[in-house]
């Protein structure tokens, strides 16, 4: 490998060379900041250019592909995050990741598998000769692996460079895989905008990581139809948005909307509500009703159900209906609009949302008000039948009360019947009562949000404001199937990117239990994909989570684990004084170099006292908690239901007691969500007896 290393550090020279001259001459520019639209045109491309650069400086490329196509000589193909060309010349000397030619450097895998790619003009097709890795850090050349070579039947060079970038200590962000995309990440990443996409990935697969990826792809593949803004990613929490905020721009890629449902929900709401949080798991201690946990009859299973959609339907016609068709309208005597001319205006208003043609219809009427007023003589005599007018009018439209989303849910929630059955129908009388509880104080659950914002598209229409292209929607099954029916009403296209993991389900009380509850909704046009590696945690770690989550019959096949051998997972019984033994593990991790250390806990409160006695002993440390979700890497103290989508390098149970990890759906996936966050070592505390999740023949 001497002389392809030393190759590869002359090709290494030749283009950074490049690279820093055309950033030198882009600074030369003074930064346009006038009015004329040709120069701003110019400025933003350069701008652009200037990103782009400053990504390629620090690292180039990580990879190089030779490939020969049919009837033409071989081609080295140096594979970048961005794509770059010779100033002069227009050559290509470095291929953008997402381009047509880079997909066979992730979806060829060697033997006599066919190269080839589809390119604008057509399917391209030859032969790989090499697949080399390369790590670059600020310009200077780090390793030179060889992932395939022609005729050569060893390919572990591949498996080695994976293991490689996996063994990498983390920090406080999620990091980009461009140079570690495998085969079945690249097939999701790079498939049909249109087809929505159903992903269950197993903890560790790499399924958010993918996600992203695939935002950079559509904007690069699509560029002419797609726009940033015009997407965005669903998050669990802000905490997480956090976390993944590094990709994206890692990328060269910006503008893409990231939110959590709830905060997009209030935005695009025009009621103004309160929020009260039900998180069940918010409380000192969830204890489920039964092994069934009563989940599909908790107030967010039953209104995140589409069952309750159809019903708030149902009461919209019902409401639609009991209007009846409008009657003449006198204004005062002489000035009459028949019923005919009342009908035909109702005829051209019948394409627009309910509450829109209410106020289209009044508005028509008033201007006709407007005009009829002006035909009499006097200004005293004009305000008298104004007025009169107007006094007519608003009784007129008793029988069309004026509603707004939430004014209209409250009528459902309503004890006595109105135009419609109330929710006593259709929710339990202890969800029905606290939700008109709520309601008084013009405040909502999250369970509400859906509801009320499907009610205002329903009333008024989807704005273009409002409009998606692509939606991403991470730990998705907790999300409801009536979420993706609005997501749906705004992204028109279908293009979605769903991902989530049934065994990491530990909001089951409100999201789903089977990917086919959301599979029904687009109406088998979407694809399903298993992610069944996991590429974060040691055999070690993902083993004894594997046996966890046994006890919770996920329908959903085991994390199979990257061969990557660790410390086998440390149990150890403590004591009440047990503070003690938590800080010196913490400091001897530390000690042995190991950067971002998780301590979870049972619940919020059990942290605050671990959080305390770290401190008393001078150790560094940040508490995660429901009011503080901020993740800033080293030592961090967190509930365990906070700590779904992140990642450590180690991670110490504070206590995996019986007591606090009973037998049961709900604390298996709790459990297994704990275990999965470790990449490189588990240390497990318990008091008295281990929880009865943990198997006594792996111990």
């Amino acid at each position: 490998m001497q002389s392809a290393y030393r190759e590869e550090k002359q090709q290494l020279r030749q283009i950074a060379a490049e690279i820093n001259q055309q950033k030198e001459k882009l600074n030369r520019y003074p930064k346009y900041s006038g009015d004329d639209v040709t120069e701003q045109v110019l400025e933003s491309i350069r701008e652009q250019n200037r990103g782009s650069l400053q990504i390629a400086a620090k690292e180039p490329y990580f990879a190089r592909m030779d490939f020969q196509e049919d009837h033409k000589d071989t081609k080295a193909y140096y594979i970048g995050k961005v794509g770059v060309a010779d100033d002069e010349t227009q050559e290509t000397l470095v291929v953008d990741w997402r381009a047509p030619v880079a997909s066979m450097f992730y979806s060829f895998t060697g033997g006599e598998e066919e190269a080839y790619y589809d390119s604008p003009d057509g399917i391209v097709e030859g032969n790989i000769e090499l697949k080399r890795n390369i790590v670059i850090r600020n310009q200077e050349l780090q390793r030179v692996v060889d992932s395939y070579v022609e005729g050569s039947e060893d390919l572990s060079g591949s498996d080695e460079f994976l293991l490689y970038r996996l063994s990498e200590a983390k920090d406080n962000r999620l990091r980009d895989i461009v140079s570690t995309i495998q085969a079945k990440q690249n097939d999701i990443i790079r498939a049909e905008r249109t087809t929505p996409l159903i992903i269950q990935g197993v903890a560790g697969s790499g399924k958010t990581t993918v996600a992203l990826h695939r935002l950079a792809y559509l904007l690069y593949e699509y560029r002419e139809t797609v726009i940033a803004d015009r997407m965005i990613i669903f998050a669990p929490n802000r905490m997480f948005l956090d976390y993944i905020s590094g990709v994206l721009p890692e990328l060269g890629v910006g503008g893409i909307q990231q939110s959590t449902f709830t905060d997009w929900v209030l935005q695009k709401l025009e009621d103004t509500v309160k929020l009260e949080e039900s998180d069940l798991l918010l409380s000192k201690w969830f204890e489920p009703e039964g092994e069934d946990l009563s989940f599909d009859k908790s107030e967010g299973r039953l209104k995140g159900s589409i069952r309750f959609k159809e019903w708030l339907d149902s009461a919209l016609t019902h409401f639609s209906d009991s209007i009846g068709t409008p009657g003449p309208f006198e204004a005062w005597e002489g000035a009459i609009i028949t019923a005919e001319k009342m009908t035909q205006w109702m005829k051209d208003l019948h394409v627009y949302p309910l509450g829109k043609q209410r106020d289209m219809l009044m508005n028509r009427i008033k201007l006709w008000i407007k005009d009829e007023v002006k035909k009499l003589e006097g200004s005293h005599l004009q305000k008298e039948y104004r007025k009169k007018a107007n006094a007519e009018l608003k009784n007129y439209f008793k029988q069309w009360p004026k509603h707004t989303a939430l004014t209209f849910y409250k009528t459902l929630f309503q004890s006595k019947p109105g135009f419609t059955d109330n929710a006593s129908s259709i929710l339990p009388e202890n969800i029905v009562k606290q939700t008109q509880k709520r309601l008084r104080k013009k405040a909502v659950s999250t369970e509400d949000l859906a509801p009320l914002l499907y009610l205002q598209f329903k009333l008024f229409g989807v704005r273009d404001d409002d409009k998606l292209q692509h939606v991403v929607i991470d730990e998705a099954q907790d999300f409801s199937p009536f979420q993706i029916t609005i997501l749906q009403k705004v992204n028109r296209s279908q293009s979605f990117t769903i991902l989530g993991d049934l065994a990491q389900g530990i909001h089951g009380y409100k999201g789903i239990h089977q990917w086919s509850e959301f599979g029904e909704l687009f109406k088998g046009k979407e694809l399903y994909i298993e992610l069944e590696q996991s590429y974060r945690s040691t055999v070690e770690v993902i083993e004894y989570a594997n046996h966890i989550i046994s006890h919770a019959n996920v329908p959903v096949r085991p994390a199979v684990p990257v061969f990557r051998s660790g410390k086998r997972v440390d149990e150890q019984v403590i004591d009440e004084n047990y503070t003690q033994d938590l800080v010196q593990t913490t400091v001897e991790m530390q000690g042995r170099g190991i950067n971002t250390i998780a301590i979870v806990g049972r619940t919020d409160e059990e942290c605050q006292v671990l959080y305390k006695a770290l401190e008393k002993a001078h150790v560094e440390v940040n508490l995660i908690t429901a009011e503080n979700r901020s993740y800033s890497g080293g030592v961090s103290i967190t509930p365990i239901y906070l700590t779904k989508g992140l990642e450590f390098d180690a991670v110490i149970l504070a206590d995996a007691s019986k007591e606090n990890y009973k037998e049961n759906t709900q604390d298996a996936k709790l459990l297994y969500v704990g275990c999965t966050r470790a990449l490189h070592e588990l240390k497990v505390f318990y008091r008295g007896e281990l929880s009865p999740l943990i198997r006594k023949e792996i111990r």
